[in-house]
């Protein structure tokens, strides 16, 4: 199944080779996947995640996913 996803800010270096920094992209993943496996396929280490949106809503990382679904994932927020 397809899904689309946006990476923000730091995120964005996991989008996949060709992806233009900021824009949403595609991936496929298996029937039944999670958040949790989204960023497992994505390489992104678990630390570096804060929180993923699916189709504008948080949701924790065990939610699974659905063709066509749309994914934001966030960073931690730093700050000075």
């Amino acid at each position: 199944m397809k899904v689309t996803v946006k990476l923000f800010a730091m995120l964005q270096t996991y989008a996949p080779e060709g992806a233009r920094a900021g824009t949403p992209f595609e991936v496929e993943m298996p029937e039944n996947s999670t958040i949790a496996d989204l960023i497992d396929h994505l390489d992104i280490p678990e630390r570096e995640v804060k929180i993923a949106y699916v189709d504008g809503r948080a949701r924790s990382p065990q939610f699974r996913l659905e063709p066509g679904t749309e994914v934001g994932i966030f960073p931690p927020v730093g700050g000075g």
